[in-house]
């Protein structure tokens, strides 16, 4: 008959030699209820009176006082079953691989639209990769209404709770009261539409993954100049909007530059209704086309206005016109609007189509440049931290998303030469028959 003392206990002690004593206890109790069941012993608790010396060596031992031991050890092993903070997969923790992120968006109020398809793009994005299981996104979301007074709120909890990295807001002016605080507190801040000038100034935690205006809005002249060969045109504007006042002023260095003249400018308020004095005197000046620096709830009533007065001239519009609600709006007469984006869902990508399919087969609708640049947004974030190889040090998070390279996206090929601002193509977008179109320069 087999010894069962030397097969069981003296091989597997040396094993936990350098094991707890509450827990060789345990494990050792636990063989010999084993070894009880399979050798016919009795396996009541008095059988068992085995425990290991730290160096290894048998030794007698109380059974209660082991059974106290191994009992202490089943509860804290239970406990650390049942807590993140023990034994999980939080960087720490034993995997690195939880990510605190936030969010600041606006899902309600005035800017909904934008923000709710933001929601969308990241939410889904976000999905893919704790699905992926290289890296746990913990996300925090803070509705900011589009409100600059909320977002700073929303910037002061965040950057309490410590999250390695921040994504959004979503309005330039909102990106501009908080980049401060988050270059103060060296958390890297990745906004997703904010294309103001200036905004990458802050600091070197500062980011976006969109195109400022300063790239955007002269792709959208110049091809639209050689496209259309207008000479003169007309501006409208929105000038209690910051992200729109420097939309204004890079469209009109940009048609200087080309050699346009500029007729008429005019502009209006976010949240006016009623623009048939500045499209009346508009009218009159007859330019060739028109540009309108607004948002879409602004700018889909100024078409239908425009079209109603019998203006029919191509409309050129900034990162504000980039919305299916503005289409919702306008109608028909959102056709021969111009807009550049490097979001086009005829982008010759495979990450470009398997976005675009995926997003239809979530949401069943069309994604826009929000969504899909909400959802490039969590990509990168997740990227920077894989290369980092951390999940909770902010400064080599930064340091990781300020050198990524052609790092193939949604939106296409991305680049971050050590700067805030990303390398991206953009595409020429006409709106016919209700639908971005790309347009062949």
């Amino acid at each position: 008959m087999v010894d069962r003392g030397f097969l069981f206990l003296p091989s597997y002690a040396w094993r936990l030699r350098d094991k707890p004593e509450w827990y060789r206890a345990m494990r050792l109790c636990l063989i010999c209820q084993i070894e009880a069941f399979f050798y016919g012993s009795s396996g009541k608790s008095e059988d068992c009176t085995c425990a290991i010396s730290s160096k290894g060596e048998m030794k007698m031992m109380d059974w209660k006082k082991g059974l106290k031991l191994a009992g202490l050890g089943l509860m804290m092993t239970a406990a650390c079953a049942g807590l993140s903070g023990c034994g999980g997969k939080g960087e720490g923790q034993g995997s690195g691989k939880t990510a605190k992120v936030g969010f600041i968006n606006g899902v309600s109020g005035g800017v909904a639209s934008y923000g709710l398809a933001e929601k969308e793009g990241f939410d889904m994005a976000v999905d893919e990769i704790n699905k992926e299981g290289k890296i746990h996104m913990d996300v925090e979301m803070v509705d900011t209404k589009g409100n600059v007074q909320q977002a700073v709120a929303a910037a002061q909890k965040l950057i309490a709770a410590k999250k390695v990295i921040v994504v959004g807001p979503l309005i330039s002016g909102e990106y501009k009261a908080v980049g401060p605080l988050f270059q103060q507190a060296k958390i890297p801040l990745l906004g997703v539409a904010t294309t103001a000038e200036g905004l990458m100034d802050i600091g070197d935690y500062m980011f976006r993954n969109c195109v400022p205006e300063s790239k955007n809005i002269p792709q959208t002249v110049e091809k639209t100049h050689k496209l259309l060969g207008y000479k003169r045109v007309a501006v409208l504007y929105s000038n209690n909007n910051e992200h729109q006042v420097s939309a204004y002023k890079t469209f009109k260095k940009a048609l200087e530059k080309e050699g346009v003249e500029i007729v008429a400018t005019e502009t209006f308020a976010d949240k006016d209704t009623d623009f048939s004095a500045q499209l009346t005197k508009i009218h009159n000046a007859n330019p060739d086309a028109v540009v309108v620096a607004g948002y879409y709830q602004e700018g889909g009533l100024i078409l239908k206005k425009m079209r109603d007065l019998g203006m029919n001239q191509p409309v050129l519009g900034d990162n504000g016109f980039m919305s299916p609600e503005l289409v919702k709006i306008a109608g028909p007469a959102a056709d021969n609007v111009y807009v550049s984006s490097m979001w086009s869902p005829d982008r010759d990508s495979e990450a470009t189509r398997k976005f675009v399919k995926d997003f239809r087969e979530r949401y069943n609708h069309d994604p826009d440049n929000f969504a899909a640049c909400a959802y490039v947004s969590a990509k990168l974030a997740a990227k920077a931290m894989e290369n980092a190889g951390t999940t909770t040090d902010s400064k080599k998070v930064r340091d990781a998303l300020a050198h990524i390279k052609n790092f193939e996206s949604a939106a296409g090929p991305m680049t971050f030469n050590n700067s805030g601002d990303p390398e991206v193509d953009l595409v020429l977008l006409k709106v016919e028959d209700g639908k971005y179109k790309a347009v062949k320069v």
